[in-house]
């Protein structure tokens, strides 16, 4: 009994948080209330309270869903054994492409988070957390970076504080500028072009160095 009650509660919120994701996707997040995530849902506020505290922390819930499946190659990436962290990072960055340009829930949720996500009072608490976890992977980026460079793949004068900021802004760039305008530009057949353009800006880029 316990273990089937654990189980309807896990169906619960995986309902809750696919609702929420059609929801903030057809209408932006400012515009959709914890009572339109329910009734798609179907089932009452009260369930999604059970769950989650408020529409920010639902929010951040469906944005964790995506870190996952990428989670090994970026912790291959950051460790000081790895002898191939600039491929691994290399790999991290072009499977993302994919799975934003081929994967239709990846698409929508990172479409909700560059372009539907509306930074209001309510979502405070959601802002100082992506900002935390955008500092977060400035620095992890960075360990990669330096990494890179003990082995030899990047060079020793490689400022890895700018350039960790400026791949952070590239690949952010690239994939809002890609969710806005499809169309514009080939971002899974030529992933692997725009990734091996950052890299070649890590390599050769005098304003890069210290």
């Amino acid at each position: 009994m316990v273990r089937r009650t654990k189980e309807e509660a896990q169906e619960t919120r995986s309902q809750i948080l696919e609702a929420a994701e059609k929801a903030f996707y057809e209408r932006g997040v400012s515009r959709t209330t914890l009572a339109d995530i329910a009734a798609l849902a179907g089932v009452t506020r009260g369930a999604i309270y059970w769950h989650f505290s408020n529409k920010a922390e639902l929010l951040q819930a469906m944005f964790d869903t995506l870190h996952e499946p990428l989670d090994e190659l970026a912790r291959a990436s950051e460790s000081e054994d790895e002898l191939d962290p600039l491929g691994c990072m290399r790999r991290l960055l072009i499977e993302l492409c994919h799975r934003i340009s081929l994967d239709p829930k990846t698409r929508r949720i990172n479409e909700i988070l560059f372009h539907k996500c509306e930074f209001t009072d309510e979502m405070c608490d959601l802002r100082k957390q992506r900002k935390a976890e955008s500092l977060d992977c400035n620095v992890r980026i960075e360990l990669t970076l330096r990494n890179s460079i003990k082995r030899g793949q990047l060079p020793e004068n490689l400022d890895t504080q700018r350039a960790a900021v400026a791949l952070h802004a590239y690949i952010d760039g690239l994939l809002g500028q890609w969710l806005l305008v499809p169309d514009s530009f080939g971002l899974h057949q030529d992933a692997e072009l725009w990734v091996d353009a950052m890299i070649d800006m890590l390599r050769l880029s005098p304003a890069l160095r210290k």
